[in-house]
C-alpha cells in the first residue's frame, strides 16, 4: 500500500488517461507530454504487476484488471479533490459540475449560466439536466440538484435558495371560449393541463387552505410541458409566475383568479457531501440563488 501511495502522480495519471479517452488528450489537460503519461502508467503497471491498456494505434482502452482498478481509484482521487474544494474560502470554481434541476427554470437560467457564471469560471465543466422529476443524487452521481417544493432527503444536505410566487395562467382564447371564472367553483369546471409528478396529479391549494384537484384530459410531467400546453390554449396552468412572466407581459398568457391568493414555492439546493461543500457547488448554488431572486424581483 505504502508503495503504491508514492504512485500517487501515477495514479492521477492513469484516471486523467481513462476520462480524457487517450494519453495525448490527457496530457493537453495537465500541461504535460504523451511520454509523461505513458510512462508514469508504465510505472503504475509494473508497481501493480497488471495490465492496464490495452493499447493500439487507433484506440485506447482498459483491460478488465484496468476498468475493475478505475472504479476503485477515480472516485478516492475525486473525494481528495473535492474535499480540498470545500477547504478553499478564496478562488473560482473548477473542476466537473453535474446538476439536476427543474426544465423550465433551466431554460430561464440558461443563458445566464452560460454568460455568467461559465464566463466568471472558465475552469469548469457542466453537465445540466433538465428534469422535473426527482433523481437520486447519489446512485446517479449528481454533485448537486435543484428541487421546487416540499423535501424528503432528510439524509441529503439542502439549502433553501428561494420562495418563488405561483399563478394560475391560462390563454386569452382558452377563456374567450370557456368564460372566465370568477370563483374557485367556476374554476372547476375548466379544463386543466396536469402537473403531474411519479404519475400522480398534484393537487392546487390556495393560501387559505382551499385545495382544487384539476381536470382534464392532458397530464403533463414539466413545468416547460404545461407552458407550451397553456399558450396552445389546451387549458389552466398552474406555474411558477416567472416561467411565464414574459408571456403575461405580451398578453400571450394571463391571469386566472388572480384575487385569490397562492402559497409560494420554495427551491432548494441539495447535495450529499454534508458540511463540507465543494466550493464549485457553493457558488453554484449561491449563483442560482441570485438569478432566481433576480427574476422574481426580490433583493437578496
Amino acid at each position: 500500500m505504502s508503495s503504491l501511495l508514492n504512485q500517487s502522480a501515477s495514479l492521477i495519471a492513469f484516471v486523467r488517461a481513462v476520462e480524457a479517452g487517450s494519453f495525448s488528450a490527457a496530457a493537453r489537460n495537465a500541461g504535460t507530454t504523451p511520454s509523461a503519461i505513458s510512462k508514469s502508467i508504465a510505472r503504475l503497471e509494473t508497481e501493480l504487476n497488471a495490465k492496464l491498456f490495452r493499447r493500439s494505434t487507433r484506440m485506447l482502452s482498459l483491460t478488465p484488471e484496468g476498468q475493475a482498478f478505475f472504479e476503485r481509484v477515480a472516485p478516492l482521487l475525486q473525494a481528495i479533490d473535492d474535499s480540498a474544494d470545500a477547504l478553499r474560502h478564496t478562488g473560482g470554481a473548477r473542476g466537473h459540475l453535474r446538476v439536476s434541476m427543474p426544465s423550465d427554470l433551466g431554460r430561464l437560467l440558461m443563458p445566464r449560466i452560460h454568460s455568467v457564471f461559465l464566463s466568471d469560471h472558465p475552469d469548469v465543466e457542466l453537465d445540466l439536466t433538465l428534469l422535473d422529476h426527482h433523481v437520486d443524487v447519489i446512485r446517479e452521481g449528481y454533485d448537486v440538484i435543484f428541487r421546487a417544493g416540499s423535501l424528503t432527503d432528510s439524509d441529503l444536505k439542502s439549502r433553501t435558495l428561494a420562495q418563488l410566487d405561483m399563478a394560475l395562467v391560462a390563454s386569452p382564447a382558452f377563456l374567450s371560449e370557456w368564460g372566465n371564472p370568477g370563483t374557485v367553483e367556476e374554476l372547476r369546471a375548466l379544463p386543466f393541463v396536469r402537473y403531474q409528478l411519479n404519475g400522480r396529479t398534484l393537487p392546487i391549494v390556495f393560501a387559505d387552505g382551499e385545495t382544487l384537484v384539476p381536470r382534464g384530459r392532458i397530464g403533463l410531467d414539466s413545468g416547460f410541458g404545461l407552458r407550451a400546453a397553456a399558450l396552445g390554449e389546451m387549458g389552466v396552468a398552474y406555474l411558477m409566475k416567472c416561467t411565464v412572466q414574459q408571456e403575461l407581459d405580451s398578453g400571450a398568457l394571463v391571469r386566472v383568479l388572480a384575487d385569490r391568493p397562492l402559497p409560494s414555492l420554495a427551491i432548494h439546493s441539495l447535495h450529499a457531501f454534508g458540511a463540507l461543500t465543494p466550493i464549485r457547488i457553493k457558488l453554484f448554488a449561491d449563483f442560482v440563488q441570485q438569478e432566481l431572486h433576480r427574476l422574481a424581483g426580490h433583493a437578496l
